[in-house]
């Protein structure tokens, strides 16, 4: 059976054992769970001494797990069973060292995919990384504020009424595009000063790929009137009218992954049907130059039929 290992770190400002709290009393995972934060309905059943915890639902599927060893403030070992949407298990371990006046977090997991699945086990790999790095930047909200800055809401069904637009498409590093964005409408925010924008500014993703860590993206701002010349670089453009789903996060932008991995989660669960042709795109309902990151409203939108 193909092995899976899998380990992600982070730096969280909040001492070891205000960390370790969180991590080994389950009755603190609803709150920072990366998996229970797209499906706030499912079920959980935390035991009373708050050492396992069980989970069902529609999205996150179901399963089980319980801590089978621990170390004060330094390591907490927990054996993870799945059973659906298949049948595995997995063993986890969490370490936490004192660095300077903060606490490093490394969240390890070490499975196995059915022999069948074995041509998955690079995306398996970092989809499972995804989602530790989200749930670590959960954890360090949670466990630094006593609360996480990620709040999904389902706004479901609506309409995009499309637009022209002034874009920048890239390919970037994954890890880049927050800063190689930032760029982009900076540069689209001054070829726009004197025009009318007709909407939300936009980002556009035609590709996503996890293994190569690889993204490509159009940045856009729609506008009346495309100027009739447009700097190297720049492009001009339309989104189509169309019905989409929509689902708004607030939050900082590099919560972002929580609401993609939902929506992604419901087109698997078919949950909507995904109209072909037109990439997801999320859209900027606030002004980051005016609004703190902890408030920032952006929404995840897929075209349906």
């Amino acid at each position: 059976m193909p092995k899976m290992n899998i380990q992600r770190s982070k730096l969280i400002n909040a001492p070891i054992a205000q960390v370790y709290d969180k991590v080994a009393d389950f009755s603190h995972w609803t709150a920072w769970s990366p998996w229970l934060l797209m499906e706030p309905e499912a079920t959980v059943t935390v035991s009373d001494d708050c050492k396992s915890y069980s989970w069902e639902g529609q999205r996150v599927g179901s399963g089980e797990m319980s801590i089978t060893d621990e170390a004060a403030n330094e390591w907490v070992n927990i054996d993870l069973t799945f059973l659906k949407p298949w049948k595995s298990h997995a063993k986890v371990r969490f370490e936490l060292k004192p660095k300077d006046d903060q606490t490093e977090v490394t969240w390890y997991m070490d499975s196995s995919l059915p022999w069948f699945m074995f041509w998955m086990k690079k995306l398996t790999e970092a989809f499972i990384g995804m989602d530790y790095e989200r749930g670590l930047n959960l954890l360090r909200d949670y466990s630094e504020d006593g609360e996480v800055h990620s709040k999904l809401e389902f706004v479901g069904e609506t309409d995009y009424p499309g637009c022209d637009y002034v874009g920048v498409t890239k390919t970037c590093a994954i890890s880049d595009i927050g800063a190689e964005m930032s760029k982009d409408f900076e540069a689209l925010g001054k070829l726009t000063a004197d025009s009318e924008v007709t909407n939300e500014p936009f980002s556009v993703y035609h590709k996503w790929d996890m293994v190569g860590q690889k993204a490509k993206y159009t940045a856009g701002i729609p506008v009346a009137k495309v100027p009739d010349e447009l700097p190297d670089g720049m492009i001009s453009g339309k989104l189509p009218a169309t019905k989409i789903y929509k689902l708004r996060h607030t939050g900082p932008y590099e919560h972002l992954g929580n609401a993609w991995t939902t929506m992604m989660n419901m087109q698997r669960g078919k949950a909507f049907k995904h109209r072909k042709g037109i990439h997801p795109f999320e859209t900027y309902v606030s002004d980051p130059s005016n609004t703190s990151p902890n408030e920032l409203v952006t929404d995840v939108n897929f075209a349906i039929k």
